[in-house]
C-alpha cells in the first residue's frame, strides 16, 4: 500500500496542499467545459476525464503536472515539474484562468496566495496516490454487489473517491478519504443515507456509518482484501448481496 505502516510527518500538510492544486487546476478546468468538475484516479494519481473540444486531460502523476490535448496528428502531452512552484504557475501551464468563478462546494478549499510556492512532499504524495489507488481497486470489486452504482469519482470539495447506490438498504455510499477533520488518516467508508445501523453495533462505529483506517488495514495479512470484505460487509448489512 506504501513503502511504510507510519504516515509521513508531512502528510497532512501535503494533503492540503494537493486538495488545493486539485480544485483549482485539473477541476477548474474540466468545469470550464460543460460545469462537471470530479476527477479519477489515474495509475500514477489522479486527474481528468478527456473534456473540451481537444479532449484534454489534465492530471496529477506523482509530483507532475501532465497536460494532453488531442491535435491532428494525435495527441501532445507537457509536464511541469511541482516542486518550488506556486498554484498561479501550475495554473498557467494547464491554461486554467484562477479568476474564473468556481463553485465546487461550501466546503471547497480557497485558492488562497496563488503565487506561494507550494509544499508538496513527494513522499506523502505517493502515499495518498497509493491510497486512492487502494480504494479504487476496492470499489470495484463491490460493483458486482450494488443493486445500482453510480461511478466512483473523486470530489475535491472534501477529496475523496466515492461512489453511490440509492437502490441498497436505502441508499448509501461507499469510499476512500486520505483524512480529513474528524479523522486524521486515510480511510474507507460506508455511509448509509438513511439512520439504520443494523447488525453488530461494533461495526458503526462512525457518526454517518462505518470507518477502516488505513494503519487499521496495514495490520491485516492482506490488507486489499481486508478492505474489500470491510466494504463488502456494509452492504451485507444493509440489505446487499
Amino acid at each position: 500500500m506504501s513503502a511504510g505502516r507510519d504516515l509521513p510527518g508531512a502528510y497532512t500538510a501535503t494533503r492540503r496542499e494537493l486538495q488545493r492544486l486539485a480544485t483549482h487546476v485539473p477541476a477548474r478546468a474540466r468545469a470550464t467545459h460543460g460545469g462537471h468538475f470530479g476527477l479519477q484516479v489515474t495509475p500514477s494519481g489522479i486527474g481528468t476525464p478527456p473534456f473540451g473540444p481537444d479532449d484534454t486531460v489534465i492530471r496529477l502523476a506523482g509530483t507532475t503536472l501532465v497536460v494532453e490535448r488531442r491535435t491532428p496528428d494525435g495527441v501532445d502531452a507537457t509536464a511541469t515539474a511541482l516542486a518550488g512552484r506556486s498554484l498561479a504557475e501550475a495554473a498557467g501551464a494547464a491554461g486554467v484562468d484562477l479568476g474564473t468563478p468556481f463553485s465546487p462546494g461550501a466546503d471547497a478549499v480557497p485558492v488562497g496566495d496563488p503565487d506561494m510556492p507550494m509544499a508538496l512532499d513527494a513522499t506523502s504524495v505517493e502515499v495518498l496516490f497509493a491510497w486512492y489507488r487502494l480504494g479504487a481497486r476496492a470499489l470495484d470489486a463491490l460493483l458486482p454487489h450494488l443493486a445500482a452504482p453510480t461511478a466512483a469519482q473523486l470530489w475535491p470539495e472534501h477529496f475523496d473517491l466515492g461512489l453511490g447506490d440509492g437502490a441498497t438498504g436505502g441508499g448509501l455510499n461507499l469510499g476512500a478519504s486520505p483524512g480529513d477533520s474528524s479523522v486524521d488518516e486515510p480511510y474507507l467508508y460506508v455511509g448509509p443515507w438513511t439512520d439504520a445501523r443494523p447488525g453488530d453495533p461494533a461495526y458503526w462505529n462512525a457518526p454517518f456509518g462505518a470507518v477502516v483506517t488505513r494503519s487499521a488495514l496495514q495490520q491485516a495479512d492482506d490488507p486489499e482484501t481486508t478492505a474489500v470484505d470491510f466494504l463488502r460487509r456494509g452492504v451485507r448489512l444493509l440489505g446487499g448481496t
